[in-house]
């Protein structure tokens, strides 16, 4: 478990193979949502800015109107009892999560885009801390999204005001029909952003290296950045977000690091 001392008092890691699923998990079906009421901010876990493997990150001052695409990991038994950032343990049966960047706490609803399955959590925790994953959700979130068996899944979070009153969640359990499951699931095209700039010459000279590096569905996205012109050069779509992983590996080859999976 990654820790920043004095800071943090306790982060979470991606899904890995020593972390798993209990010996003998119970039914979360019956687990109720996270209930967004206003909270103060958490005395750990809410510095401005800390470090972890030589990367800064910095904490939000409001999570108002947040909304983040990307992919979700979860974590298990590995971190059963410890402490989480904001000093109070980790109960992986709680509707729970870890974020690199949201306050803590912050309400969030969580929609699985494979499946349309939606739970709402509370954010309590610092994680996960690999490049490709924007939350980490407690073992009992990632179950009741369907997402245990692969360990990942690509979603939207949406964080909650506590102030005003939010619209029921609709789950899709297990026993809806799968013609139920469908109309609530969204497409979900994964592609990896390798760099953004805002001369796009600088985007057409790195769609050209990796080209002549013969790595395929190299492209060019305008968007905007503050209202000003950016140029993403993305790799995909991806069918999986194991092949989005394999695909960081071979781009890091060719001195391309730090490429981030963008959920479209």
């Amino acid at each position: 478990m990654l820790c920043l001392s004095a800071v943090l008092s306790a982060c979470s890691t991606p899904f890995a193979p020593q972390d798993g699923p209990p010996a003998n998990p119970i039914d979360v079906s019956d687990i109720p949502n996270a209930v967004p009421r206003v909270e103060p901010r958490s005395r750990y876990g809410n510095p401005s800015s800390y470090v972890v493997n030589g990367h800064r990150y910095h904490v939000l001052k409001s999570s108002k109107g947040f909304v983040q695409r990307g992919i979700a990991s979860w974590y298990g038994t590995k971190f059963a009892g410890k402490r989480t950032s904001s000093g109070e343990p980790y109960n992986m049966y709680a509707m729970t999560a870890a974020h690199k960047r949201l306050p803590l706490p912050t309400f969030v609803q969580v929609t699985n885009l494979r499946n349309g399955r939606k739970v709402i959590v509370r954010v309590n925790d610092r994680g996960p801390f690999h490049p490709d994953r924007i939350i980490d959700l407690s073992y009992a979130a990632a179950a009741k999204l369907g997402m245990l068996g692969k360990g990942t899944a690509p979603v939207v979070i949406r964080a909650i005001n506590p102030h005003k009153p939010t619209p029921p969640t609709v789950v899709a359990r297990k026993s809806d029909p799968p013609q139920a499951r469908a109309s609530h699931a969204r497409s979900a095209n994964l592609f990896l952003q390798v760099g953004a700039f805002v001369d796009r010459r600088n985007a057409e000279r790195l769609r050209g290296r990796l080209r002549h590096a013969s790595v395929p569905g190299i492209h060019i996205t305008r968007g905007y950045h503050d209202r000003r012109p950016i140029y993403r050069v993305q790799v995909g779509p991806l069918q999986t977000v194991e092949q989005a992983d394999r695909m960081a590996h071979t781009l890091s080859e060719y001195g391309v690091h730090d490429a981030q999976v963008v959920v479209d």
